[in-house]
Formats: C-alpha cells, sequence, structure tokens
C-alpha cells in the first residue's frame, strides 16, 4: 500500500498568527514542528514524514530550569523554534 505524499508547495503552513506561550519544564525535550502540518502544535506530530522530499524536520529543545517560552506558530520566524513576532507582519 503507497501513500500519497503532500506537496512541497505554500509550505511552511501557518498553524496560527500567535505564538504558543509554554511553561517548559527543565530536563523535558519539546519536539517543535516545523512544517506547519502537525495536529499537535506546536509540537511535531512528525506529519512532516509525509511531505515529498521531506525537507523539514521537526527542532528539538531542552531547557534547564522552569520558565516560559512562546514557541512560533506562524512558522516564518528567523529564530526557530522560538517567535520573533514575525506573525506581525503576515496577513492572516
Amino acid at each position: 500500500m503507497s501513500m500519497e505524499l503532500i506537496p512541497n508547495e505554500n509550505l511552511p503552513r501557518v498553524a496560527k498568527y500567535e505564538p504558543a506561550i509554554v511553561k517548559v519544564e527543565p530536563g523535558k525535550k519539546y519536539s517543535w514542528c516545523s512544517c506547519g502540518l502537525s495536529d499537535t502544535q506546536p509540537y511535531c506530530d512528525h506529519a512532516h514524514r509525509n511531505i515529498d522530499g521531506e525537507p523539514y524536520k521537526s527542532i528539538k529543545v531542552l531547557f534547564d530550569k522552569e520558565e516560559e517560552v512562546r514557541f512560533c506558530q506562524c512558522k516564518k520566524t528567523k529564530t526557530p523554534p522560538f517567535c520573533d513576532d514575525t506573525h506581525l507582519t503576515l496577513n492572516p
């Protein structure tokens, strides 16, 4: 059985035009979605594996202290996986 691949067009997809504000735990690994197709935003659910050519991958981050971080959900940030307010320049 072959699976139909998602064309690599108009990606990454904007999941939301705002950051996901998350209180992270020390020692816990977070896997950020870079393609915008994950159903578990801002986290990766491996949807990128279905994109033709597999041009995307998750970005894994580990924190050494509890803190509040802003994970990008527009997927256009210049500082992945963190929000740099690029979403404010996009047209929803």
